[in-house]
This record gives structure tokens, sequence and C-alpha cells, in this order.
């Protein structure tokens, strides 16, 4: 089953400094001490290594390719790479050894750094592409153990499992897959494989429990079409007994707003992607969007505000960002990020957050979160959860802030994780938790039968009881 699909894109990670010896040694393997290439300083030619993502490059006139790396080995991942279509990213060359990756839809460069190998022909011999179900269960093992973040956190001894390579087969592979991938219980882990029909979501049965913890009967969600009935109902509930069929909505259906009464509004964020027709117009569609919201807003006259992202399943990091400015009343250092290198983590890096627009709310707000809530949304969240005049209303987010950190498998499927580490302003990691209500009074079920039952939403009703003090 899969609740929803993360597109979390952002994926900026560092792999372990054991490993990244590994890899040099792969391509230095055929090069003598005195054979160093000279290399003009303009040129992009070569093979070149993202050291924070674990990826290989190399760049010819020709085409270019675009490696995955783990202790194992080397998976080709794309063999037409196109820096443009990879989220909007566009290459900058610093010197003859260092490249350097910027969109606007990472909040972070990406470093390529020169491999000074001579002879291409040395890396060919470290390529896998075999459906050999042991050299495909080798990989997976050692892509987690090499850059998974949250071992230690999610209670799981990794290491114990290496040996199920014993066990593997053609048939029963990516049963045992699964076994581990559940053993995370994390949203950003996937294993997709399109030829086998494989689609397996990590988190799954924990998003199922917990979102069916207040629903019985007929209500209670076993599969996608399920929960999308739910929401469906949820929707129409707000849509008609709290707004009165008067809202407004973006062309693309992803933002909703409108007045519950003369002092108070609504909005609805369902997503942090798909605002604009590409990766390059992303970000100007969005807030073209945003505003609209804002001038109406301003123009309503109202003073309080429901900000809800209980359905919101992700997306881009920095969709959620030029979001949160329309709430700040000034710049804020709202968050930190790093990533695992090696037993290690590389440096704390801060991400601040300025006011943007002609006009910011920023009076009283109720913030409706839910275990649906995740990835960029739940970034959202930690950027708006200690701004004074901001509440949170609902259940705890997911627990699943990562960016995804993508590889493949030899036998083409592809694999996601969670590689990053996000802390609020005071240094909480709310991995695995996710961030919810302070008081026990504000804490309301997402789902639950009674307020199908009784066609209202209590998460709304206990809003507007806080906005009405």
């Amino acid at each position: 089953m899969n609740l929803y699909i993360n597109t979390k894109t952002e994926t900026i990670k560092l792999i372990k400094t054991y490993l990244l010896v590994f890899i040099l040694s792969i391509f230095t393997a055929c090069q003598s001490d005195d054979d160093t290439p000279t290399i003009p300083e303009d040129s992009k030619n070569g093979f070149w290594l993202v050291a924070d993502k674990g990826w290989v490059f190399e760049f010819t006139d020709e085409k270019d390719v675009f490696f995955n790396v783990n202790t194992a080995g080397c998976v080709i991942q794309d063999d037409n790479f196109i820096p443009e279509d990879f989220f909007g990213f566009t290459l900058n060359q610093v010197n003859e050894n260092e490249i350097i990756g910027t969109s606007d839809l990472s909040d972070s460069e990406i470093k390529f750094t020169r491999l000074l190998d001579p002879n291409p022909s040395c890396l060919p011999d470290q390529i896998s592409a075999t459906k050999d179900p042991k050299v495909n269960f080798d990989h997976f093992w050692n892509i987690f153990n090499d850059y998974y973040a949250f071992f230690e956190t999610r209670n799981v001894d990794w290491s114990q499992y290496e040996n199920l390579r014993d066990q593997v087969t053609e048939d029963n592979l990516y049963d045992i897959l699964e076994e581990l991938v559940y053993l995370l219980e994390d949203s950003h882990v996937s294993i997709y494989d399109e030829e086998s029909g494989v689609e397996i979501q990590s988190g799954d049965p924990k998003l199922l429990e917990r979102l069916n913890a207040n629903l019985s009967g007929d209500l209670i969600i076993e599969n996608e079409d399920d929960y999308a009935t739910l929401e469906n109902q949820k929707g129409t509930i707000i849509l008609t007994e709290y707004l009165g069929g008067n809202f407004e909505i973006d062309e693309n259906g992803n933002i909703l707003w409108g007045l519950i009464n003369d002092t108070i509004g609504y909005i609805v964020i369902s997503t942090m992607e798909g605002y604009g027709t590409n990766f390059g117009n992303e970000l100007s569609a969005l807030n073209t969007v945003l505003d609209t919201i804002m001038n109406d807003l301003e123009a309503s006259g109202v003073t309080k505000l429901i900000l809800d992202i209980r359905f919101n399943d992700g997306g881009y990091d920095t969709v959620a960002l030029n979001m949160a400015s329309r709430f700040m009343d000034q710049e804020r250092t709202l968050y930190f990020k790093k990533a695992r290198l090696g037993d290690g983590f590389t440096e704390n890096k801060s991400f601040s957050v300025a006011p943007k627009g002609n006009f910011q709310f920023t009076n009283d707000i109720v913030l409706l979160t839910s275990p649906a809530t995740v990835s960029a949304a739940e970034l959202f969240t930690l950027c708006l959860k200690d701004l004074p005049y901001v509440t949170i209303v609902g259940e705890n987010t997911n627990g699943a802030f990562s960016t995804i950190l993508e590889h493949v498998l030899p036998n083409g499927a592809e694999i996601g994780l969670s590689n990053e580490i996000y802390s609020d302003a005071q240094g909480v990691v709310y991995e695995v938790v996710g961030i919810g209500p302070e008081n026990q009074e504000n804490r309301v079920p997402f789902l639950s039968s009674l307020d199908f039952q009784e066609e209202k939403d209590s998460g709304i009703d206990r809003a507007l009881e806080l906005l009405n003090q």
C-alpha cells in the first residue's frame, strides 16, 4: 500500500569517509604515481564525485553518465544524464577540480569534486548490472549500511541482517527486503521495481496504525482507496459545514482558502510541490498563488487564521520555506541540517527564513497537523512551531524529515532512504516522533468515527475554541 508518493527532491547527502577512500581507489586503481593528467582549466570532461550523495558522474562531449556507489560497487542510475532535468540543477565550474550545482528547489548546493583518473576503463570493471539476487541483496544492505542515518533512533541493529544474504533467492528477494524496510518504519524508505511490479513503502504499516486509531467498522483504512475516500469525505465536511461552500482554490488544486467567519480565515495546503509546469517556474508559480492568498487575507480584514496541513504529503523544501515566509514577523534561524558521514555527521548547517511578499499574516494562527503530515510539510511545521502567535492542534506529524537519498540496485530497482537529520533552532530532533501539540487538550484525532458520524471536524472545532478565546 502506498498512501502517498513522497517526492521530496532536494537530496543533499554525505558519504562515509572510508567509502570515499574505497571509491577513490576504484578510480585510481589503474593510475601510477607519475601519470597524473594535466587538465585544461575550463574542461568539465572526466569523472566527478559528489561526496555528500555517494554519486559519481562521467561528463563527456557526447553524453553524461550518472553512477551510484556503495561499498558493494557501482551501478549506473542514468546513462544519459541531463543536469537541467534533474530538479532544475545548473552546474557552475569553479575551477578545474570543482563544480557547484544549484537549484531553486534545493536549500543546499551540490559539490562535484574531480576524480583524477586518466583511465575510464577502471570504472566499467566495477559496474554491477545483474538480476543475481545475492548481488542485489549485497548492494541493498550496503546502501543502508553506508548512508542511513537513523538505525539507532529507530532501534534497528542493521549488522545482524547481513547474513540474510545466504537465504536470498530469486523468488524471495523482495520478501526479505520488505521485511527489512518494515523494521525501519520510515516513510522516506522505499523500494520500487517497475519491471517486477514491486512497490514497498516502509512507513505504511505504522501510518495505517496511526490513522486507524480512532476509526472503527467500515471506516477502517486498509488501502489507498479507503484513505482517499475518507479524505474526500472529510474535505466535503470542511467545505460545506465550515466554509459554507464559499472558497477559492488555485488552478492546480493544491491550496484552498476561504473565511469561516468575519474574523477567522482558513487555508488548507495539500502539497509542497506541483505549482509550476516545470522545475524552472515552480517557485514563481507558487509565489503568484501565495500573493493572491495573502492579498485576499489582507483585504478580508480577518485577524485570526487556521492553517491546515493535515492532508499534506510533502514535496520541495524550498516550497515549504517560501510558504513559511508569508507568516514570518522577522527573519529567524529556524532549523539545522546535517548528514551522516561515516560514524559521525557533517557540519550542522543553519537555515533562516525572512518575511516575503507585501503582506505577512502574523496574528493568531492555529496550525492543524496529522500523521499524514510528512516531509516538507513537517519542515513547514518546524519553521512555524516556535512562533509566539502559532499554536499546533491535531496529532504529531509523521516523523520523516530527511531528504530522500535515491540509489538504484543492479537490477534497476529504485531505493529511497533517509540520510539527513533536521533539528529545530534549539537542536531538538523530531525524526520518528514528529511534531505535535504541546498541550493534551489540543490533541485531536485527524480521522475519527465520531467526526464522520456527526459530520464535524474536531480539529477545526478546537482551533475555533482557541481563536475565539
